[in-house]
């Protein structure tokens, strides 16, 4: 089996975090959902730092972000599928 370069914690969440270093733009990344071990297929349209959100839709301004099965922000800019979300265009909802 490969090693995910993408995690999903919740069936819910419309973000993942990528968890391997040097993620570059073009990459077929492996994706696991946490929650029941499944697996799926998205390319990483940017180059992304270890610890940062990928869309796993087409995000919109104003979209909310769910991750852990939860809200956790805002959208504040587009993400397109495969796309950087992070603090450039995700901002949280408490201020």
């Amino acid at each position: 089996m490969s090693i995910p370069q993408l995690l999903v914690h919740d069936l819910r969440d419309n973000v993942g975090v990528v968890v391997v270093e040097d993620l570059t733009a073009g990459t077929d990344m492996l994706c696991v959902v946490t929650e029941d071990n499944s697996d799926f297929r998205l390319t990483a349209k940017a180059d992304i730092p270890i610890g940062h959100k990928v869309a796993l839709k087409d995000l919109a301004e104003g979209d909310t972000i769910i991750k852990y099965g939860v809200d956790i922000g805002r959208m504040v800019g587009p993400a397109g599928t495969g796309e950087h979300v992070h603090t450039h265009n995700l901002k949280t909802k408490r201020w």
